[in-house]
């Protein structure tokens, strides 16, 4: 279930398009062994209006929702999993970083449960 919510400059998406970067951090995330490949959800959104560093420059930030319980070894495995593979991609872009977060169980609801 883990959700990767990733967000770039605009100008990423003319380097890589968004298809193609959802599908390296499915990759990247796949390659860890911690997830379903079916649970895996990833959603680009470029911005058109970012101010980083004091100047315009390109960015991509990944940020992950996962259900606890990994250990900080697993969650640091899969920012650094999804860091390399997004470096790999895009090496104009100096700005990549992941933040994982964890999800408490319990405290959700889809439509899948109803």
């Amino acid at each position: 279930m883990p959700h990767f919510n990733v967000e770039c400059s605009e100008n990423v998406l003319s380097q890589l398009d968004a298809q193609s970067l959802a599908e390296a951090v499915h990759r990247a995330a796949l390659s860890t062994e911690h997830f379903a490949e079916d649970n895996i959800q990833i959603k680009v959104k470029a911005c058109d209006g970012y101010f980083i560093g004091g100047k315009r420059q390109d960015f991509v930030s990944v940020f992950a929702s996962i259900l606890g319980g990994r250990s900080a070894e697993q969650k640091t495995a899969l920012s650094k999993a999804v860091v390399l593979k997004l470096c790999e991609l895009l090496p104009k872009v100096d700005r990549i970083h992941v933040n994982v977060t964890e999800l408490q169980k319990g405290t959700g609801f889809s439509r899948s449960q109803l």
